[in-house]
């Protein structure tokens, strides 16, 4: 398509001598804005990938595709429901629950609210999330009433650890001769857990469902079914065949309307980020047709003897498309290289950007994840080096076209 000496001839022009080095400092930090363009959208997009798939990760680690809500007095003959859902092609698990909000203390006086949730031992093990974050304790200990598992983040907060044990205030009351007193029980630590997402770990305790049942006078009773499943796409189907068999009573979210708030803001915020640094990318790519009507005008005389010599306009403009078309290839491939050595190496950039300036960049508690997350996309990476490309060969057609338009007689006349 372009031949030895079009190729030739640009890769001349692209090389600055001292009278055009004006001109190629244009060119070069027309090649740096694009590689920084692209590099850019590749890192945030690849974040925000990795906001998404952790806060799902996170969030179905510890709760189920679909939740069947029981009013206020609790749901009776669970197990019945619990064996009909079982049979619904794609369900995994289904997992009782009860669910209340505590206030914790501890023997040296410190305090925090907290949500217990009561499960039976060998659903918290099933639960993948808290058996890859234990961090202190053994999970095999949970299972007498007088055992719960708690977040590693509420453990600190608390001052207490594995073995150690804590006070249960429960909003259900005992009635007493001085009137109603709140229920209080002292519960033995047996592990605690981290599963990376700040709203888990400060807030969760594990309970036996029995003790919990106790514990909240739920006697027979749950406050709601959690339903794991193979495929987290199936889930509007299958919560369509809860509801036929759960009757009107019971109450079905999904995770994704659950945890709406989540995933709108990421998805809201990947979509807003994307155009605001696809501008980066076109503005580089002004500066390219900038820098190539500015070397269009200082090689006219260059284009008139060419076309003199027999060059035709077809090969003046692919001339210079090739000369525009260099910056955008290479800027374009420079910043893919660097955006994905950025983003597969995130996290350790963070540890070290904190340990250099002494401060926290990702904290916790406003981010939610412990760790700053990449997944990187190839078929995102593919349509940002593809947009960046053509953008680049798009701002170089006016001025090639410009190039090729040129009069030799009006470009020798005066010289």
């Amino acid at each position: 398509m372009f031949s030895p000496f079009e190729r030739m001839v640009a890769g001349r022009y692209l090389r600055a001598r001292r009278r055009e080095g004006f001109i190629s400092i244009i060119a070069w930090f027309s090649l740096l804005g694009i590689a920084l363009g692209v590099a850019t959208l590749i890192i945030v997009m690849s974040v925000m990938n990795g906001f998404h798939e952790q806060l799902m990760g996170r969030i179905l680690g510890l709760n189920g595709h679909v939740g069947i809500y029981a009013p206020p007095g609790g749901m009776t003959d669970f197990d019945t429901l619990a064996g009909k859902v079982r049979q619904i092609p794609g369900v995994t698990g289904v997992t009782p629950v009860v669910e209340q909000q505590v206030f914790v203390t501890t023997p040296n006086g410190t305090s925090s609210g907290a949500l217990v949730r009561g499960v039976r031992p060998e659903d918290l093990l099933q639960h993948s999330a808290v058996g890859r974050g234990l961090k202190d304790g053994n999970a095999a200990d949970f299972g007498p009433d007088d055992t719960i598992v708690i977040g590693n983040r509420l453990a600190q907060k608390l001052g207490v650890g594995a073995g150690d044990k804590i006070d249960i205030i429960s909003p259900a009351t005992n009635s007493t001769a001085f009137g109603n007193v709140p229920r209080i029980r002292t519960y033995r630590i047996a592990a605690t857990f981290d599963v990376g997402m700040y709203e888990y770990d400060s807030t969760f305790i594990y309970m036996p469902l029995t003790a919990a049942q106790i514990h909240f006078k739920f006697p027979d009773r749950i406050t709601d079914l959690q339903v794991s499943l193979a495929d987290a796409d199936q889930v509007n189907q299958v919560a369509r065949m809860i509801r036929q068999i759960a009757g009107p009573d019971l109450r079905i979210y999904d995770f994704q309307r659950a945890n709406a708030a989540f995933f709108n803001a990421v998805t809201t915020e990947r979509n807003v980020m994307f155009l605001i640094l696809t501008l980066i990318i076109l503005v580089a790519a002004f500066n390219v047709i900038s820098s190539l009507i500015m070397l269009v005008k200082d090689k006219a005389r260059d284009i008139a003897i060419l076309r003199t010599m027999g060059a035709t306009r077809g090969m003046i403009m692919r001339i210079f498309f090739l000369s525009g078309a260099a910056v955008g290839v290479i800027g374009t491939a420079g910043g893919v290289a660097l955006g994905l050595a950025f983003a597969l190496n995130i996290e350790s950039i963070r540890q070290f950007l904190q340990r250099f300036t002494g401060t926290d960049l990702f904290n916790a508690e406003i981010y939610f994840l412990s760790q700053l997350p990449a997944k990187v996309d190839v078929g995102e990476v593919v349509l940002v080096a593809g947009m960046a490309l053509g953008l680049s060969f798009l701002a170089t057609i006016y001025p090639s076209w410009r190039a090729a338009k040129l009069d030799p007689v009006e470009a020798l006349r005066y010289e």
